[in-house]
Parts: structure tokens; sequence; C-alpha cells
């Protein structure tokens, strides 16, 4: 492992990432409030340590190593959430303190969604779209930009791309060459977010408010530029668009590159975890709904209109709300929350565990059960018609096992900080499986809990984000090893 160029990269990335700032400049000049210098200062500060680091390593120049990616895209993460944050703690309008800062900037980057501001109506307009801009970049990962990127400057972008991408199977490429591949998940994202910001703007949404929505819906990350979410704008035509594009943006965005490449649906069709995706919000779908007229908590129309929204929003793991799921009554808040455990699909732009592993080790366990029955038999596990190989079964067993040890031993972290029971949980769900909206006390928002337990859940949201093992692997003494 070479950490000098470990360390080059990173100068290369964060002064790529400091051109972002220029954008919510722009907004705020066109908005007159006040905040450009905020923006100009927090792009100089990246700008000049990402120079300077880059000056520092300049020299070394091999190519970049599987080790070498899992660094790099860790320290990016982790060094774009610190300096991300600095326009947050240099605007004095809102007062956040430097943990709140990294709570938000990790957040939006993470496409997390969870927020300790409150008052987002009275924000300023290029700290609102900041923040949602924020998400758009992490939807993807910056880290697929960057690759398409970094080829030009000699630098190879194959195992960032590998570190950074989410899912149990993902060493194919959509194109024979890495640059192309990022450029074309970038172009499907771009386009999916250009029609997504019309359809809004179509529905009634203000042009800014259309663009900002846009970003955090794409994303799968929640943000919005209102206290109540899109329970703001009280429309169902608005609510229609958002679920519409929450289920594709939570689709493998590999299968929006074929379905358009080949000008076909059969794609979405004959892959399997895009059946077993759209059968789970089907299903809960019906037994909220049901269950929300039943209790006789909301009409029959409302309760259709609520429980689709909330059950397409938190299985994504976007977390956008209309309404407050936590009080509705019995085990619906629970069973909602659950939902956020399995997630979108593998390749997209969502949180979880992974439509595909849930997927997996349900086939899983029903090939045990036919094998008590028939000893003798083979029943191997396939996905579309294809037979997985062992060692694909044997990573997501050892994703979930890890992933289970890894939420109870922050969930007793935290429990350690004075929160409650039902709010750790539901905090570290929230963050591990980057949903945003709790339970308990950071149901609406994270501003109540201190600031030790914000650090730590920053730390859960890169966990989920990098699917645990990007980040995890730092800490084996065999990864630091020659």
């Amino acid at each position: 492992m070479h950490i000098q160029i470990a360390f080059r990269v990173l100068g290369i990335l964060m002064m790529m990432f400091s051109i972002t700032m220029l954008p919510p400049t722009l907004v705020s000049l066109l908005y007159d409030d006040g905040l450009e210098m905020v923006f100009i200062r927090a792009l100089s500060i990246t700008l000049a340590v990402g120079f300077f680091l880059w000056l520092a390593f300049n020299r070394y120049n091999a190519d970049v190593r599987i080790k070498d990616g899992f660094l790099i895209t860790v320290l990016f993460y982790v060094a774009l959430g610190i300096f991300g944050a600095l326009p947050f703690v240099d605007d004095q309008g809102i007062n956040l303190t430097i943990p709140d800062g990294m709570f938000e900037s990790f957040s939006g980057l993470t496409t997390t969604g969870a927020t300790v501001i409150i008052g987002l109506d009275q924000l300023p307009e290029s700290l609102l779209f900041y923040r949602q801009q924020l998400q758009w970049l992490g939807g993807m990962g910056i880290i697929v930009l960057a690759v398409a990127i970094l080829p030009m400057l000699g630098v190879g972008g194959m195992q960032l791309y590998r570190a950074e991408t989410p899912g149990p199977i993902k060493d194919s490429k959509l194109t024979p060459r890495i640059k192309e591949t990022a450029l074309a998940l970038w172009s499907i994202y771009l386009g999916l977010t250009v029609f997504c910001a019309a359809a809004y703007w179509a529905a009634g949404m203000s042009f800014f408010d259309a663009i900002c929505h846009s970003f955090s819906t794409i994303a799968i990350g929640g943000f919005s530029t209102h206290d109540t979410s899109l329970g703001y704008f009280d429309s169902a035509v608005i609510e229609s668009v958002a679920i519409c594009f929450m289920i594709l943006a939570g689709m493998n965005f590999g299968l929006h590159f074929f379905a358009f490449k080949e000008r076909s649906a059969n794609v979405y069709i004959r892959d399997d975890e895009v059946k077993f995706y759209l059968a789970i919000l089907l299903i809960t779908s019906c037994i909220v709904i049901l269950a929300l007229a039943y209790q006789t908590t909301y009409s029959s129309t409302e309760a259709a209109r609520l429980g689709l929204f909330h059950i397409v929003s938190v299985f994504t793991t976007t977390g956008f709300a209309t309404d407050e799921f936590a009080n509705w009554p019995g085990m619906l808040p629970f069973l909602v929350f659950f939902g956020a455990f399995t997630g979108a699909c593998a390749g997209s732009t969502g949180g979880g565990m992974k439509v595909i592993r849930v997927m997996l080790i349900c086939k899983q366990g029903l090939r045990e059960v036919h094998r008590l029955i028939h000893p003798n038999a083979v029943f191997p596990v396939k996905v579309n018609q294809r037979r997985m190989p062992g060692h694909i079964m044997e990573a997501v067993w050892g994703f979930f096992s890890v992933y289970v040890i890894v939420f109870l031993l922050m969930h007793l972290t935290l429990i350690t900080t004075g929160m409650d029971f039902v709010s750790a949980f539901s905090a570290v769900g929230a963050t591990i499986n980057n949903l945003g909206p709790g339970l308990g006390s950071v149901a609406k928002n994270y501003s109540g809990i201190n600031d030790s337990a914000k650090i730590m859940l920053c730390f859960t949201m890169m966990l989920g984000r990098l699917e645990i093992f990007t980040l995890l692997v730092l800490f084996s003494p065999m990864f630091w090893r020659k």
C-alpha cells in the first residue's frame, strides 16, 4: 500500500470538490442572501488544502492498488464530511457548532437525510441549495464521478470504483473502460434528475424547490427545503411524482443504462431483484393502507395516499415525509421503519442492506427447508436463471453477520451517551441504512442529541454509505501489512 499515493489522489479529489462551492455561490448572488463569501472561503480553504496535499506528494506516481482504493475512498469521505461542514459552521445565522455542521455535512454526502437544523423555511436559499447539492453529489458517489476524470490526470480509477460502489455483485462493468462506465452512470443520473425537476415544476413546485427536491429524490437523500418536507406542498400530484422517481432511483442504475441502450423495459421484467423489490413495496403498502383504514386513523383515500408514499419513501431509504408516521397506531411505525433495513436495489443510490442480499438470504433459507424434506437433492440458489457461486453467498452472510454486530455495538454505544433505547435503536437504524428520520426523540430531527452521539452517528452514516467493509477493513492489522 502506498500512503503517499493516497494523499496525492486525495489532494486532487479535494481540489475537484472545492469547485462544487461555486453553484451555491452563484445562488447566493442571484438571491442576494449575503452568503457568497461563506462559500468562497470554504472553496479557498478546501482548494488550498487539496493543492498542498497534491504538491507534497506529487512525485509519487505508482498505480492505485486495491488497498490504496479503500484508503482513498474512506479518506475522501472523511475529508468531504469535514470540509463540507465549513459553510454550515461559518454561517452565523444558523449558529451551528462544529459537531452540528459535520453531522449535517456527513448526512448530506452519505444521502442519509438526517438533520440538526430547525427552521429550514427561514434558511437562505444558497444554504438550502448547498444541502441539496451535497446529497446529489453523494447519491451516485463523488468517487464514481472522479474515476471519469482521474484517468486524464494519470490516476487509475477502477479500485476507487470497486471500493465505493455498493452491492454484493459489483465487479462487472457496463462498458469496457471504467471512465466510460462512470460517465454512463452519471449520464443516467443527470437525465433522471432533469426529468424529475421538470415533473416537480409541472406539478406545482417553484423552480427553486423543483431543482432542490429533484436532487434529493434521485439521490434518495430526503433533504427538503421545508421543515415539513413534502408535506409542505400538500399535493397528491407532487407526491405521485416523488413516488415514481423514488422507485426508479431505488433500482439498479445499470438496468436503467441497458434499458436506455436497448430501448426496452424487458431488462426490468427479467430482473429478479427488481421483481422482489416491487413485490415488497406492493405487499407492505397494502398492509399499511388496510391497517390505517381499519384503525379509522384516516379516510380510505388518505390512508392510501399516506400509506403508499411513506412505504416507498422509507423502504427506498429516501426519508421524505408528509405525515409523522412515528405517531401511527400499533405496530405500523415499526413496520415502516424496519423496511429501511432491506433498502433499495444494489447499484442504486439507496441505502439499507440492499434487496439483492435480502433476496439471497430468503432463497438460502428456503433451500435449507427443501433440504430437510429431500436431504439428497441439490437445490442451487439462482438469480436471473444463473446459479450463484458459493463465494457470493458467503459474502452475503458475512455482510449480514457484521452488519448485525456493528448495529448492536453502535446501539449500545449510543445508549451510553444518554439516549433512550428506542431513540438509540432508531438513530442507528436510520443512519446505518442512510434513511434519516427515526423514532422517539429523533423522529423529527437530531438537534436534541448530544455532540458525542452526533459524531458517532457520522461514523455510522459512513458505515452505511460504504457498506461497512470498505470502512472496517482499515481497522484490520492485515490491511496495513506489506
